[in-house]
C-alpha cells in the first residue's frame, strides 16, 4: 500500500472525539534500523541502511536520514548506495529483531489481550475493554508510545480509528514517531483526500484501470456506483473497494492469528536479467525462510515461487513436498526447479519471492525417509547457532559471497 500525500491526510488534527474509535494500529518506525541504532548510538543522525552487505542484496530497512536521499525498503543495495553513498550499511539480524519484537508485544499485551500481531513491527489492538482501566483511546495510545520509548528506547507511531483499515492509514500518516486520531465522524473526509493507490488491494494495474475512468482519488472512488466499480475491477474487488472508500471494514481484531506461511520477497529497481542473479536472490531468500521456520519451530510442506517481470506480469508456481522441511537446501531445490521451468521475462525480473506454506510444528512426529541421513540438517542448525552469537553476517552460503579478484602474482 502506497503512502498518501502528507499535506492533507497528515494534517495536525481531524478532530478530538475518540469516543467511537477503539481500534489502534501500532507501527514501529524504521524498526530494524531503530533497533540497530540502540546498539550503535554513534550512528544516530547518520544515514543507516540495514540489508545485504555485499552490495548485491536489498534494503530491509532505512533510517529516516537515509530515506531523505530516496532510499526505501526493497530497493536494491546498489541503487541505495548510488543514492546515498555515505550511508552506513549494517547486516540484518532477524533473531535479534524477533526478541525486541516480543518485548514490544509484551507491552501491548499489558493494554489488552485483544491484540492482533500483523508482523514483527506492527499490531492492531481493540481497546474497548481497556478504557475503564486506562482511559480513552488517545490516552492509551500516548501510554503505549511513551512506554515503548522509555522501556526500549524505540519510536512508535499509532493510528486511532473506528476500523482496522483507517487505523492503519492513520498510523502511516503519523510517521515518524507520531499519533493520529481519525474520529468516526471524520472518516469520510480523511479518506477523500487520499489517492486510490492508498487503498488496500489497489496495485498499478487497478489504479490504471480506475484512472481510465477518471477515478484517481478516494473522493471520486466513493462517488462511483458500486455496479460501475464491479464492471471495472470485477464483482468481488469492486465491491470491496467501494466499501473501503466509504470506511466500511467489518473485520474484527483477530486474537492469536496463527501464522499460515513464512515468506520473503524482493523488488528490484534495476531488473535482474540473468538466471544466475535470480538464483542468488532465491538462494538467499530460501535461507531466510528456513531460518524463520526453525526459529518458530515449524516445517513447511508447500514451497511457492513468485516472479514478476518488468511489465508487472506476475506468475506464481508451487510444489508440495513429500515430507515437510525446515532446510534451505530443500526449499531452494524446489524454487530453482520452478524458476527453470519459466522463461526469463522480457526486460528481466522486477520481483522475486519465496513463500513456505502448509506449516506444521517441528515436533509433530515427522518420520524420516528410510534413506535420509538424520544429520543432513546439522550444518544449517550449526549456522543458526553461529548467527545467534555473532550476528547474521557471520556465516552464510559461499555462493552468496561477492566474487574475489584473483590474487596478483609476486614479481619474479
Amino acid at each position: 500500500m502506497s503512502r498518501a500525500p502528507r499535506n492533507e491526510a497528515a494534517r495536525r488534527s481531524w478532530g478530538e472525539d475518540d469516543s467511537a474509535t477503539p481500534i489502534l494500529h501500532v507501527d514501529m518506525d524504521a524498526f530494524y534500523a531503530s533497533v540497530e541504532l540502540l546498539d550503535h548510538p554513534e550512528l544516530v543522525g547518520r544515514p543507516v541502511i540495514v540489508g545485504g552487505t555485499d552490495g548485491r542484496g536489498v534494503v530491509s530497512a532505512a533510517s529516516y536520514e537515509a530515506r531523505a536521499y530516496g532510499v526505501s525498503s526493497a530497493m536494491s543495495m546498489s541503487q541505495a548506495l548510488r543514492r546515498c553513498p555515505q550511508a552506513v550499511v549494517l547486516p540484518v539480524r532477524h533473531s535479534h529483531y524477533s526478541r525486541v519484537s516480543r518485548q514490544v508485544m509484551d507491552i501491548l499485551e499489558q493494554v489488552t489481550p485483544v491484540l492482533e500481531k500483523v508482523s514483527v513491527d506492527e499490531a492492531f489492538l481493540d481497546v474497548s475493554g481497556a478504557q475503564r482501566r486506562m482511559g480513552p483511546p488517545v490516552r492509551i495510545a500516548q501510554w503505549i508510545r511513551s512506554t515503548i520509548r522509555q522501556s526500549l528506547g524505540l519510536p512508535a507511531s499509532v493510528g486511532i480509528a473506528s476500523t482496522e483499515f483507517v487505523a492503519k492509514l492513520a498510523s502511516s500518516h503519523a510517521k515518524p514517531d507520531g499519533l493520529l486520531l481519525v474520529p468516526a465522524s471524520a472518516t469520510q473526509d480523511f479518506l477523500n483526500v487520499l489517492p486510490v493507490g492508498a487503498m488496500w488491494g489497489v496495485g498499478d494495474k487497478s489504479a490504471q484501470a480506475l484512472a481510465r475512468w477518471g477515478i484517481t482519488d478516494v473522493r471520486a472512488l466513493a462517488a462511483t456506483p458500486v455496479t460501475q466499480l464491479e464492471k471495472i475491477l470485477g464483482a468481488a474487488a469492486g465491491r470491496h473497494l467501494w466499501e473501503l472508500a466509504h470506511g466500511i471494514d467489518p473485520r474484527p481484531v483477530t486474537v492469536g492469528r496463527a501464522e499460515k506461511s513464512v515468506g520473503t520477497e524482493s523488488t528490484f529497481f534495476d531488473t535482474l536479467t540473468s538466471r544466475e542473479d535470480a538464483r542468488r536472490v532465491l538462494l538467499d531468500q530460501a535461507h531466510q525462510c528456513a531460518a524463520r521456520l526453525r526459529e518458530g519451530g515449524m516445517r513447511s510442506r508447500v514451497v511457492v515461487l513468485k516472479a514478476r517481470g518488468a511489465d508487472f506480469t506476475t506468475l506464481t508456481r508451487s510444489r508440495t513436498l513429500s515430507a515437510p522441511t525446515d532446510l534451505a537446501r530443500d526449499i531452494f531445490a524446489v524454487v530453482q526447479a520452478l524458476l527453470s521451468a519459466l522463461p526469463v521475462p522480457a526486460g528481466g525480473y522486477r520481483l522475486l519471492g519465496v513463500r513456505c506454506e502448509g506449516l506444521t510444528r517441528s515436533d509433530d512426529g515427522v518420520q524420516l525417509a528410510l534413506d535420509e541421513d538424520p544429520r543432513r540438517g546439522a550444518p544449517e542448525r550449526a549456522a543458526d547457532a553461529v548467527r545467534r552469537r555473532w550476528g547474521a553476517a557471520a556465516v552464510g552460503p559461499a555462493s552468496l559471497l561477492p566474487a574475489r579478484a584473483p590474487e596478483a602474482k609476486p614479481p619474479a
